[in-house]
């Protein structure tokens, strides 16, 4: 059986969010495969991603009144999207990726490999009082040969630290957690409460105006999803926490077209102007730990409670079934444990080492699926009436992309670099300094995507509406 075309993958997302397929005809998709090197159909994943959450964000305008348009996607642009976290300037330096010096793969004393994620100072502190070593490579993976993978996996997450053991897909799918959530769709979508049908926002000249987005998440997934609806017009208001830790250079990035305001949910005078937020709002998106923002009164149910007819979305590392559903989890834990370092590793004939996608396929893909879940869910609150609930996880992403196919000679596509990608960067302003960034490739016939605020640090602006 041949594998899917982008537009199969996208009628596929279509439909699993009880969609009208009419849409469909009015997206356009161009370009070919491989855009990255990878033997995975990133390129693919990519386009009918960004193309679910276009293609909503045109239907959205078109049932509020608008135009009927068309709408399309270019499989490179969308690609290297995906990797936007790669292609950003500041004051004309090139940013690039940064990872904390001692993140990354090691082998333990059995063989098997693992990746330990110690971005955070708290994450790395807690790594190196679990190996008793110094924060130097050489010290960990001496440290590590006294453990096998999987009992250094297990002892991380009962300290409540960020590592997994790389497996094969068979590995995976043998796994607890890999069989509990294989059955699962890659975005469910559910009812779950009852409110009168609202009609959607009739003001303004962009798909999305009028659209009110809380956005209590970090990182990339949560917050590309926000930036997608932002760049279709959508006011988004990021909420954060100050005692927690960020990555300015992500921020930069992914918080373009938001406001950015600080909360701490463990102050009582903080919740309630959250709670006030939350009455006054369309879609609320949390992507922290699962039941981290629950446990301060904000769970779907208590939301639905608060305003009928919200939509809230969540976001998880590895689902919401399975013994690892309350595991703390990123992209480049799930890609190690859910079996991609294995199998790109193998297809590239490297027997001694995991190796990574060429981007963060897991959390890009999770993002653009948030802002075209909460779409359709809104879609479907205008008509049907309810209260809804959105749930995406990485590893649900993974196992989409998994199915997708491979590509046989995909790893030998080129790895574009800053200078192959000018002609898809945008020039703005930011709170941090003037910013190159890659635009937004979705594309809206007669409403070019665009961020009507900078990207700017986290305690910006006044928790409120405006």
């Amino acid at each position: 059986m041949a594998d899917p075309t982008p537009m199969q993958i996208l009628a596929a997302l279509w439909r699993e969010a009880g969609l009208d397929g009419a849409a469909l005809e009015r997206m356009a998709l161009t370009g070919g495969e491989p855009q990255l090197p990878s033997s995975f159909r990133v390129g693919a994943a990519a386009q009918a991603a960004i193309a679910a959450a276009t293609l909503a964000a045109a239907e959205t305008w078109r049932r509020r009144g608008g135009p009927t348009r068309g709408a399309g996607v270019d499989m490179r642009h969308a690609a290297l999207e995906f990797r936007s976290d790669h292609y950003l300037e500041l004051d004309g330096k090139p940013l690039g990726e940064r990872w904390d010096s001692i993140a990354g793969t090691y082998a333990c004393g059995d063989g098997r490999w693992v990746r330990l994620h110690t971005n955070f100072p708290h994450h790395r502190a807690g790594v190196l009082r679990l190996l008793r070593c110094e924060g130097e490579r050489g010290a960990i993976r001496a440290a590590l040969q006294d453990w096998t993978g999987f009992d250094f996996e297990g002892a991380a997450a009962e300290a409540g630290m960020c590592v997994t053991a790389m497996r094969s897909f068979a590995e995976w799918d043998a796994h607890p957690q890999g069989a509990a959530t294989a059955t699962l769709p890659v975005l469910r979508i559910e009812r779950i409460g009852e409110a009168p049908p609202i009609a959607l926002p009739t003001d303004g000249d962009r798909p999305l105006a009028g659209l009110r987005v809380l956005e209590l998440t970090r990182v990339i997934a949560g917050p590309v999803g926000g930036r997608t609806l932002a760049a279709h017009g959508a006011a988004v208001l990021h909420i954060t926490a100050p005692h927690l830790p960020a990555f300015d250079h992500l921020v930069l990035d992914v918080n373009r077209g938001k406001r950015a305001a600080q909360l701490d949910l463990r102050r009582e005078a903080d919740r309630a102007t959250l709670r006030e937020l939350a009455r006054g709002t369309d879609i609320f998106v949390q992507g922290y730990r699962p039941g981290a923002v629950a446990s301060h009164g904000f769970s779907p149910a208590e939301l639905a409670a608060l305003r009928p007819g919200i939509v809230c979305v969540s976001l998880s590392a590895y689902g919401e079934v399975g013994p690892w559903a309350q595991r703390r989890g990123f992209d480049s834990l799930v890609q190690t444990a859910s079996g991609f370092n294995h199998a790109e590793a193998a297809a590239a004939g490297i027997h001694d080492a995991p190796k990574v996608l060429p981007c963060q396929a897991l959390d890009h893909a999770s993002g653009f699926l948030i802002a075209f879940g909460a779409l359709a869910a809104r879609l479907r609150q205008a008509e049907e009436g309810g209260s809804w609930h959105v749930r995406v996880s990485l590893a649900g992403t993974g196992r989409w992309l998994r199915e997708l196919g491979r590509l046989e000679h995909g790893l030998a596509a080129p790895d574009p670099k800053m200078a192959d990608v000018q002609d898809l960067l945008e020039s703005s302003a930011s709170g941090f300094g003037a910013l190159r960034a890659i635009r937004h490739s979705g594309v809206i016939e007669g409403a070019a995507p665009r961020y009507a605020l900078p990207s700017v640090p986290l305690d910006t602006h006044a928790a409120s509406w405006e």
